[in-house]
């Protein structure tokens, strides 16, 4: 079973996962993807950071919702530590709940386009591809998706 909490990013199993994700996005994509995270950005109204972990209490993966802009979400630092045991569809579909519940329309969200496993995972999630957006612009190597949500989803 995997049990999803809040929890502050500073949390030290929180830590640990980001520094993992980043360890992971920098063997894929060149970039840790620290640059575009801070953790101030997911604390607070309309935002939450989120564990998941095993029923023995081992943190198993983590993920983030911001306010980008009115109605809209952005996913940050989506990880699961162990891929194939249902992590990442747990977080994401706890992270989508949430956004719903803060009445949030749409959520979006950006990977590289190298890292063809986030790709694949996001599109079988019912993301669709989308315009770069914000500090994605102009930067070919980013591919930026998005998801209606809550009464406005098909």
């Amino acid at each position: 079973m995997i049990l999803i909490e809040d929890a502050d990013p500073d949390h030290a199993d929180a830590r640990a996962l980001i520094a993992a994700l980043s360890q992971r996005l920098a063997a894929i994509t060149g970039s840790s993807g620290q640059a575009s995270f801070d953790a101030d950005d997911v604390r607070g109204p309309g935002a939450a950071f989120l564990l998941a972990r095993d029923e023995q209490g081992r943190s198993l993966g983590c993920g983030a919702l911001r306010p980008l802009q009115p109605g809209v979400a952005e996913i940050k630092r989506m990880y699961a530590a162990v891929a194939g045991r249902g992590v990442g569809s747990a977080v994401l579909a706890a992270l989508e709940a949430r956004a719903e519940t803060l009445r949030y329309d749409e959520i979006r969200l950006e990977t590289r386009r190298v890292n063809t496993a986030a790709v694949r995972f996001y599109l079988h999630a019912g993301y669709r591809e989308i315009p770069p957006y914000g500090p994605y612009v102009d930067r070919p190597q980013a591919v930026c998706f998005a998801k209606q949500i809550g009464s406005t989803s098909a």
